[in-house]
C-alpha cells in the first residue's frame, strides 16, 4: 500500500521513533501520546482493519501480541497498561493499518472516551 502512512514508516520513507523491529512487527512512539508511554505496534504485513485478518494471519499475529508483551516488559508496565484497537471510522480509526496502541505509566478510567 503505497500511499499508506505505516506502510511508509515501516519502509523507512517516513521518520518514527522505533524501539522494536522485526520481521512481524514494528513498534514506535506515538506522536501525540496520550500517556507516559504510548507506543503502536504495527503488523509489517498491511492489514487494514481488525475485522481483516485472515487464518494465513493468525500466526503473525500471535507473534505480534508476543511483541505487546515485550513491549510491556521493557517498558517496566507492571502496574498495568492498555491495549486499544480502533476499527471504522465510528470506531476512531483513522489510519487504515492494523495498529495496537500500548498506552501505559497513568492510571486508566473507565469509559475511555
Amino acid at each position: 500500500m503505497e500511499q499508506c502512512l505505516f506502510c511508509r514508516i515501516i519502509a523507512g520513507e517516513i521518520p518514527a521513533e522505533v524501539v522494536y523491529r522485526d520481521e512481524n512487527a514494528v513498534v514506535f512512539k506515538d506522536i501525540n501520546p496520550q500517556a507516559p508511554v504510548h507506543l503502536l505496534v504495527i503488523p509489517v504485513r498491511h492489514i487494514a482493519r481488525l475485522t481483516d485478518p485472515e487464518a494465513a494471519d493468525g500466526k503473525m499475529l500471535s507473534q505480534v501480541f508476543k511483541v505487546i508483551q515485550k513491549m510491556a516488559a521493557d517498558h517496566e508496565l507492571d502496574e498495568g497498561f492498555r491495549v486499544v484497537a480502533n476499527c471504522g471510522e465510528n470506531g476512531g480509526q483513522t489510519v487504515h493499518h492494523l495498529h495496537f496502541h500500548i498506552l501505559g505509566r497513568r492510571c486508566m478510567s473507565w469509559p475511555p472516551g
